[in-house]
């Protein structure tokens, strides 16, 4: 028994529900007589939109089908060997959901030891070999093809990336080592580095050919028939393939460098997956492969047992499969179609809405305001941004022609919403202006319409106490900016009946949303928990810690920003009228600062300048500041930070504002932007022992988030 077949075996007793990849073998005679050929083709027998992974099995049945073309290869009977993928999807790389069940650092190393001598042996025939990216290309998907002589692309590709950086991984199967020695240090360093820790960035197959990670690109149409054309015509020596010069000087050490300036900027040290990758590729200079697999073999098994990944692949299940089956949604049969749409208000968040409903929904839409300026300037908005759609080449100008014509604006609101189904309010948070805008909207709208509001912290169930039939009022609070954030809080107030909130589900999903059911408690969700965080850190500063002893404290959570630079995004006023409200609800844990207060009250849109290029404290808020004599040291004021936090979402668990830790997580993931690393927050306060130092206990079972026990 061979080493590859011993370590796949001990693998895949690892995992024991991998929905196995088949690697067929076809032979055919080239064109231009360029000989006989090999083609292996990856399918997981699923339909075509499933994606094709690698387990131990997979491996195995790639690994016996290279056996049967090493053999063609060595005895004469092919001049060469390629590898493609079913149609739309080459493969997506490993099967997490095998690895998040490994319990022994030696199984893990086992699966990273079993990937690289499968890979190794295409790199190790006697023929030429070519990898035909067709479809969508992650992790292993990408690596097994860096292992090819020759790599081609189609155009119509949607996704291709190295995205194990992003959930706590390194590419462990070839990656780190063999990219920077494919198209150079700093375009690796793009790719692994810094599009994973840009929430994942994907590459288009026009990018892919750009970068030089495949030799050629074709239409999607005929790809693979174009492919094995250019196939012939490089093995024939019609065609002959021309890479860039590596540079292992300088540039590679400041690409390096570059990767870790991206790295602490994102994770602030954090997280150790990054850092491990800039390790590999560092050493990867001097264009020894094997050291660089075996360094990718002993990261990918550490980081496999480590809590990290756990983390992020519980993150990426949560986006992937509890964000699109949300918990407590009422039966979908209960919706009713929704054919236009009215908003109330046209600010800039009222214009963001319609324009989401517009695109999404492609039915009519209407704004109303109190006067015909702020109307006309909602409207022209949203005009605005179609023609921006339209000169990115993202729509075609009937479809611009047509957008445009669906949307609207009057003062009137019965002439706009008598015929609305579904109308949702932006206007002032303040609940008696909300309510007066719901009185009259149900004055005028069908009898069936829901109406929904935006709001972000008032009482969706008080809201709506005025009215006739209160049962059709939804909180769709929805988070800046509304292009970009997936999350959708959906509220349902005490007397909101199925039909609407099924009605609110359905809609969420045509916006393509990432919709979680939420009580009707103060702030609902993320900025109840956020404002808790942001509370203790501005208690802090209050009290006397430097304002960059209290930034700085929370670096180590790798948050996307520091706390007030959150609060320059939010806006001052804006976070100071939620932490009113939540101290109104909860005077004991909420408090009001009055330094906040007061940047308000001179109306500062933050605590920093810019003047330099990077964040430094405003003299002119810093004039305003009154502080105690009470310092606090980094380490404190993170305990004390997080201990606020653990303690917040005990007590909204507690009151059933969400279902269950996962939906605390999902929200902070989508709506805040939280990193995957730390699987939102409650892996991350487990991990840490801050929910047992404050609860008593975990937020989730052994082996969620965490290597089983």
């Amino acid at each position: 028994m061979s080493t590859t077949t011993e370590l796949l075996k001990q693998a895949s007793e690892q995992f024991p529900d991998e929905v196995v990849t088949s690697a067929h073998v076809r032979h055919f005679d080239l064109p231009l007589g360029a000989g006989r050929f090999a083609l292996i083709t990856l399918d997981n027998g699923l339909d075509h939109t499933k994606p094709t992974t690698f387990g131990p099995a997979s491996l195995a049945n790639l690994n016996a089908a290279i056996d049967q073309v090493e053999k063609e290869a060595a005895e004469g009977a092919v001049v060469g060997v390629g590898i493609t993928g079913k149609p739309f999807i080459f493969a997506v790389g490993a099967d997490l959901k095998g690895v998040e069940i490994l319990k022994e650092h030696e199984h893990a190393l086992a699966i990273a030891k079993g990937g690289h001598e499968v890979f190794k042996r295409l790199s190790a025939l006697a023929v030429p070999t070519f990898a035909y990216y067709n479809g969508a290309a992650m992790g292993g998907g990408v690596e097994v093809g860096l292992h090819c002589g020759y790599r081609t692309v189609s155009k119509a590709i949607p996704a291709f990336s190295l995205p194990e950086v992003f959930l706590g991984l390194v590419p462990g199967w070839g990656g780190c080592a063999l990219l920077p020695n494919l198209i150079g240090a700093d375009k690796a360093v793009s790719v692994i580095i810094e599009n994973s820790l840009n929430q994942n960035k994907q590459l288009k197959g026009q990018q892919v050919f750009d970068l030089g990670i495949a030799d050629a690109i074709f239409e999607g149409a005929d790809f693979l028939e174009q492919s094995l054309i250019w196939t012939a015509q490089v093995l024939k020596g019609d065609v002959t393939v021309e890479r860039a010069v590596i540079d292992r000087g300088e540039a590679w050490d400041q690409a390096v460098a570059r990767g870790r300036s991206i790295a602490d900027s994102k994770v602030h040290g954090a997280a150790p997956a990054a850092y491990r990758a800039l390790e590999i590729i560092e050493a990867a200079k001097n264009g020894d492969l094997q050291q660089g697999f075996d360094a990718e073999d002993q990261a990918l098994a550490d980081l496999i047992m480590g809590g990290e990944l756990r983390a992020g692949i519980y993150a990426f299940n949560l986006v992937q499969k509890r964000g699109k089956r949300p918990a407590g949604a009422p039966d979908k049969n209960l919706a009713r179609p929704v054919t236009k749409v009215g908003v109330v208000g046209a600010g800039l968040m009222a214009s963001q809405l319609a324009l989401l409903f517009l695109r999404r929904l492609e039915v009519p839409v209407v704004l109303t305001d109190i006067d015909q300026e702020r109307v006309d300037k909602g409207v022209g908005y949203v005009h605005a941004e179609i023609d921006k759609l339209l000169g990115k080449g993202r729509i075609n100008q009937d479809k611009a022609n047509r957008l445009k014509a669906l949307v609207s604006g009057v003062l009137d609101k019965a002439e706009g919403f008598s015929d609305a189904d579904f109308v949702i309010e932006a206007v002032f948070e303040e609940i008696g202006v909300k309510q007066q805008v719901f009185a009259e909207v149900e004055a005028v709208a069908p009898a069936h319409a829901i109406l929904a509001t935006n709001t972000s912290s008032l009482s969706v169930t008080e809201m709506a106490s005025k009215l006739k039939h209160p049962e059709r009022v939804v909180g769709f609070h929805f988070f800046n900016p509304v292009a970009i954030l997936p999350l959708l809080e959906i509220v349902r107030g005490e007397q909101t009946d199925d039909a609407s909130l099924a009605t609110a589900f359905a809609v969420a999903k045509k916006l393509k949303k990432t919709a979680v059911l939420v009580k009707d408690a103060p702030a609902f969700v993320v900025n109840r928990i956020l404002t808790r965080f942001m509370g203790e850190i501005q208690n802090v500063i209050d009290e006397g810690t430097p304002v960059e002893v209290a930034e700085k404290a929370v670096e180590p959570l790798g948050l996307p920003m520091s706390p007030l630079v959150l609060l320059e995004l939010v806006g001052p006023a804006i976070g100071l009228h939620v932490s009113e409200t939540l101290n109104r609800a909860f005077p004991d844990r909420f408090t009001v600062s009055p330094n906040l207060a007061a940047v308000v009250k001179a109306g500062k849109r933050g605590f920093y300048v810019y003047d330099s290029g990077k964040p430094e404290l405003d003299p002119e808020v810093a004039a305003l500041l009154k502080q105690g004599d009470v310092v606090l040291t980094e380490e404190q004021v993170r305990a004390r930070v997080l201990d606020a936090v653990a303690q917040e979402i005990g007590l909204m668990l507690d009151e059933g504002v969400v279902a269950e830790a996962q939906d605390i997580d999902l929200c902070l993931i989508t709506g805040a932007g939280w990193p995957f690393h730390l699987g939102g927050i409650t892996p991350y306060l487990d991990r840490e022992g801050v929910s047992e130092r404050v609860n008593g206990k975990k937020f989730l079972a052994p082996g969620v988030a965490s290597v089983p026990a």
